[in-house]
């Protein structure tokens, strides 16, 4: 059974527990992956998010979403799937930029995230379009419009 630890650490609403869990699932499902699996998600503001992507990626500017797989050791063997950290700010500003409902961006980006805590990537181009494609067929079966249409280049970080 799939369980979602949501916080929300910003002073922005945002959508409820069971959308998030929807959008989780939805990645899991079309991954193949089991959804017997726990992830953590802390809806974070832009201070937060600049301070961890400058921590962690060197980068120094809030961003949409990252993604923390969980590293286990050896022979340990718990659902754990990872966490992830979402800018509420980031997700609405870029909604508006890109043409799109703040509803359908929010379950992009639990989406993208959920498939880089699968060990999805966007690296490089063969990589980026896998990931694309699926988030896509992901979104678009949810019955959300396609996350790339409108764009010249990709929202990835």
């Amino acid at each position: 059974m799939l369980n979602v630890d949501l916080e929300n650490a910003s002073a922005i609403e945002i959508p409820p527990l069971e959308d998030f869990k929807r959008w989780v699932l939805a990645a899991l499902n079309a991954a193949g992956v089991s959804v017997d699996k726990e992830i953590s998600i802390r809806v974070i503001d832009a201070d937060e998010s600049r301070s961890l992507n400058h921590q962690y990626r060197n980068k120094d500017k809030s961003t949409n979403v990252l993604s923390f797989p969980c590293e286990l050791p050896e022979g340990v063997d718990i659902p754990l799937l990872g966490d992830l950290a979402i800018c509420a700010e980031v997700v609405i500003d870029e909604a508006r930029e890109q043409d799109k409902t703040v509803r359908s961006h929010w379950a992009h980006m639990v989406v993208h995230g959920t498939l880089h805590l699968l060990g999805y990537d966007h690296i490089d181009d063969a990589e980026a379009e896998e990931m694309e494609t699926l988030e896509t067929q992901i979104l678009m079966a949810m019955g959300h419009p396609s996350p790339y249409e409108s764009q010249s280049s990709s929202p990835h970080h």
